[in-house]
């Protein structure tokens, strides 16, 4: 079975419509929880979250947990209390395809471990299309948090979890970690991310600045060092 586990910070914009879309496009035969890691939202998002937990038809179907602000801290405790053997790392503003659970199950029967799915964004940019398009390759390059992330909980134990010491870039790391082991497989349907930021900083802007942390983290830059130049930048 599948625990998601979804950090947030201050998502009431988009975490009740992520919960209610993912109860309704998979099915609770597969579904072990849905554990919403808060990292200390203030707009409204715990409460939102908590009235989705009243309306449950099953109390303990999604969970709300308190953490340390940081996507690494949050998404390692909620790996921690889930119950499902398969783990599913979700963006509250990435919303993945129908039958998502079913399409998971299906790779790790076959052996594969760990993987993504193809992503687009809600934008019609065609810089942003491109970027869609190429994530269905199956290329390092081309890999990123927003296409979501399931492995099973062994491998993930196995590897250590998200590092910590990364409050951005975190899960490029574990990626990494996947390549290297060779258990990575991108499922070809398309999981649907928001192009916010993207529309906040400016597309060209945003983008330049992305390719500059990864090219730094290519050349050995510190967790610290990417997260001084994210927060100059990007924050």
């Amino acid at each position: 079975m599948i625990s998601i586990v979804i950090p947030v910070f201050n998502e009431a914009e988009n975490i009740e419509n992520l919960l209610v879309y993912l109860m309704e496009n998979s099915s609770s035969k597969n579904i072990a929880e849905i554990i919403v890691v808060d990292g200390g939202s203030s707009d409204g998002t715990i409460n939102i979250v908590e009235c989705q937990v009243e309306r449950s038809r099953n109390p303990k179907h999604i969970q709300l947990l308190n953490s340390p602000k940081g996507r690494a801290k949050q998404m390692n405790l909620g790996a921690k209390k889930a119950a499902g053997n398969i783990l599913y790392f979700l963006h509250a503003d990435s919303f993945p395809p129908k039958n998502f659970d079913q399409l998971i199950i299906n790779e790790v029967e076959k052996g594969n471990l760990a993987g993504c799915f193809k992503m687009k964004f809600n934008h019609n940019h065609w810089w942003l299309r491109l970027a869609s398009w190429l994530t269905h390759f199956s290329w390092r390059a081309c890999r990123g948090g927003d296409q979501s992330q399931f492995i099973t909980k062994g491998l993930f134990k196995d590897i250590g979890g998200y590092d910590e010491s990364y409050i951005i870039y975190e899960d490029n790391i574990l990626i990494n970690e996947l390549f290297k082991r060779k258990q990575f497989v991108v499922i070809q349907e398309w999981i649907t991310t928001s192009a916010r930021l993207y529309e906040r900083k400016g597309i060209w802007i945003l983008q330049y600045h992305f390719w500059t942390i990864y090219v730094k983290r290519w050349f050995g830059a510190s967790a610290d060092d990417i997260y001084e130049y994210y927060k100059k930048y990007i924050t």
